[in-house]
């Protein structure tokens, strides 16, 4: 069943900057003024005529008045909630998702200045540290973390980036890259002709620069160490940073970033991004995800991606009107940090801190190579199929440790016949492992692997009775 689409808040904005009055408005639609009037406060769902008459009398993208994920939004809101801070104000469930529901702008910005709290928290402590120490501190640590800025920006637009996923998509037909085809070549071939920027691979050496682009010299130096897949993936980003400056300006300035290094950071994510779309064009892609029933391992062999360009990839197949399997895809480090997470799913990600113990992430470290299959549930009682893959990538001299990360790929079980991780499961009978977005909000009372009590509840503490847990919440 489609989820209806509650977006008052985008019709009201589009009607304003119209300059309408609700009236105006109804009578353009050939509605009445209490239809839109509900409609704005959220009492009634856009319906598709309704859409439709939208589109086609103010020529807008009728997509973007769906794009508000309102769960994602109520569960960051819920997480920011339980900050003691707010403990005495009894903010409820329903409480945040009237504030996401009427004014999303506005949750946003809360959202922003309790990142900016806490942050400017943390410079507190960390100065009274280094006062104590006799360190005097410099400017420069009093900065703000912007990779949450870009990490929020890329999570709200589920990762999709309309522009340049179809500029990536031209680009590959135009140089006719055949499936399975190692890309390489034909993007190094494409810089030398259009751009006279040659593309080298120097030496093997670990304390190189993985890759090195000089605009003065045109030329692009590769390290050694790089594989197939990376090489390649290094290359099509050059080609996003010389020939898609336009497109990838456009959409930084649409993340109104606060400062220079988030616009920068994002500036680098969006060459990435296009870099990822030239080599898993997206038609092509979608149609053999869905050919394999996105078996991992055969769209790796059949593409010569590397698994992260595959897995991560999956999760970007949002084309409106051609999307794909709704997946999120988190890279997570041995002690439990979210390096990267992107998610089109109801799936929540804690924004702070680490990942749920009880995520089949963690346990494929101890089984590298392996592809581990859960049934996971959230808090609000969504199932998911949970994939887990570990990989480790060698030490490239003797004394540094090798690199391990488990990749985490998913989506709800309604979409299990499209998954080929599905086959033989009994999705009535399987073990369902209980997840949750972080211990500090997490509402389970029975969790033996809870690390710490959740900030918005009580606990009481038994001196006479002793479990795995040492307490129990109100």
């Amino acid at each position: 069943m489609r989820q209806k689409i509650y977006a008052g808040h985008a019709v009201r904005r589009l009607r304003e900057k119209l300059g309408l009055k609700q009236s105006e408005l109804a009578q353009r639609l050939a509605v009445s003024p209490s239809y839109i009037n509900q409609i704005e406060s959220n009492q009634r769902p856009l319906t598709a005529s309704i859409l439709i008459a939208i589109s086609r009398t103010f020529a807008v993208d009728i997509t973007s008045f769906g794009a508000e994920d309102l769960d994602r939004l109520v569960a960051d809101l819920r997480e920011t909630a339980a900050d003691p801070l707010f403990k005495d104000l009894d903010l409820g469930l329903q409480d945040m998702k009237a504030v996401a529901n009427l004014s999303p702008a506005f949750a946003h910005a809360f959202l922003r200045m309790h990142v900016a709290l806490r942050r400017t928290a943390e410079w507190r402590a960390s100065l009274d540290d280094m006062l104590t120490a006799g360190v005097t501190p410099g400017a420069d640590e009093a900065k703000l973390i912007p990779y949450e800025e870009v990490r929020d920006f890329f999570h709200y637009i589920d990762n999709y980036v309309d522009p340049l996923d179809r500029a990536a998509e031209a680009a590959a037909s135009s140089l006719g890259i055949l499936e399975g085809a190692d890309p390489a070549a034909a993007f190094a071939a494409h810089l030398a002709r259009r751009h006279n920027v040659q593309v080298e691979v120097g030496p093997a050496d670990p304390d190189a620069p993985l890759s090195r682009f000089d605009p003065r010299l045109r030329r692009l130096v590769l390290s050694g160490v790089l594989s197939a897949p990376t090489r390649a993936f290094r290359i099509a980003a050059t080609i996003a940073q010389l020939e898609h400056g336009a497109l990838v300006e456009a959409t930084v300035a649409s993340g109104a970033f606060r400062s220079q290094t988030a616009t920068e950071i994002c500036r680098l994510a969006l060459h990435n991004y296009f870099a990822g779309a030239l080599m898993l064009p997206y038609r092509r892609f979608h149609d053999l995800a869905r050919r394999q029933r996105h078996d991992i391992d055969r769209l790796v062999l059949e593409t010569g991606a590397s698994l992260e360009q595959v897995c991560h990839r999956l999760s970007t197949l949002q084309r409106p009107g051609a999307k794909g399997v709704p997946f999120y895809f988190a890279k997570v480090d041995r002690a439990g940090n979210i390096t990267k997470r992107h998610s089109a799913t109801r799936f929540q990600f804690a924004r702070h801190g680490g990942a749920c113990a009880a995520w089949n992430v963690h346990e494929a470290f101890e089984m590298p190579g392996r592809t581990l299959v859960q049934v996971g549930e959230m808090p609000d009682g969504a199932r998911y199929i949970c994939l887990a893959r570990a990989v480790v990538s060698p030490s490239l001299r003797h004394g540094q440790p090798s690199r391990a990360y488990a990749f985490g790929l998913g989506c709800e079980v309604a979409f299990a016949h499209d998954i080929v991780y599905a086959d033989g499961l009994d999705l009535k009978a399987a073990p369902v492992a209980k997840l949750g977005v972080s211990c500090r909000i997490c509402p389970r009372r029975d969790c033996d692997l809870r690390a710490f009590p959740p900030l918005d509840r009580e606990i009481r503490i038994d001196e006479n009775v002793r479990d795995i847990v040492p307490f129990t919440i109100s």
